[in-house]
């Protein structure tokens, strides 16, 4: 399906873990642009390896969208995007809120936190796109976006 002339599609976020970086425009006029998109994989690596994959470009869709039901300039704070199966096994023995088949290991999550949006409106704005799974961690003050079936809980 091809966007309306002038649709754009942005992302903004940083890492606390390196430090960089990114506020791209990846979609215009309903065309991916590779250049961007590369800079987005690499971005949200496994930053405990270095290992970057093709990040699921629907997941940086749902990200996108959300950023722009809740109105605000604010770049995410990535707390966790792609992770390596290593990586994904480490934190799973550490947490018992870590799946054994984490989308993270496909390039289809994210995990990301606002601190001008509170959990419950970020996951308000990622339910509304209706499509993919969205978990609220108020606890650890961060929201879960994936792009696989349409769910919601609350860890």
């Amino acid at each position: 399906m091809r966007g309306r002339a002038g649709d754009i599609r942005r992302v903004a976020m940083h890492s606390g873990r390196t430090g960089e970086r990114i506020d791209t425009i990846y979609w215009i006029d309903g065309e991916y642009i590779p250049e961007a998109v590369r800079e987005v994989n690499l971005f949200m690596r496994d930053w405990r390896t270095s290992e970057a994959i093709q990040m699921d470009l629907r997941t940086i869709d749902i990200m996108s969208a959300s950023l722009n039901l809740m109105d605000t300039d604010e770049p995410y704070l990535l707390l966790s995007g792609y992770r390596s199966p290593q990586t994904n096994a480490m934190l799973r023995s550490r947490s018992r809120g870590v799946a054994r088949n984490s989308l993270h290991m496909r390039g289809q999550a994210a995990d990301l936190r606002l601190s001008g949006r509170s959990t419950t409106q970020m996951a308000n704005a990622a339910l509304a796109c209706r499509a993919g799974g969205v978990g609220r961690y108020a606890g650890s003050n961060f929201v879960h976006m994936d792009c696989g079936p349409v769910r919601s809980w609350r860890g």
